[in-house]
């Protein structure tokens, strides 16, 4: 087994934008962060999704199954 293959791995507490923070591993020693699971939008549940000229109906009806 080779030695001083593997970066050092410190134990960090990252930093989100929203003020939230968590504990995690990484190999740098400290982590900041913009998005987290506290403020996405896919965990939260306040996705939104803009639809700009009808994108989202023109894609059903594209590939829309004959039925």
């Amino acid at each position: 087994m080779k030695l001083d293959l593997h970066p050092e791995l410190f134990e960090v507490e990252a930093h989100c934008a929203c003020g939230n923070t968590f504990n995690t591993r990484s190999t740098k020693d400290s982590l900041r962060v913009t998005l987290c699971s506290q403020c996405h939008p896919f965990y939260t549940g306040a996705q939104k999704y803009v639809d700009t000229a009808g994108r989202i109906e023109k894609f059903e009806r594209k590939y829309k199954k004959n039925s």
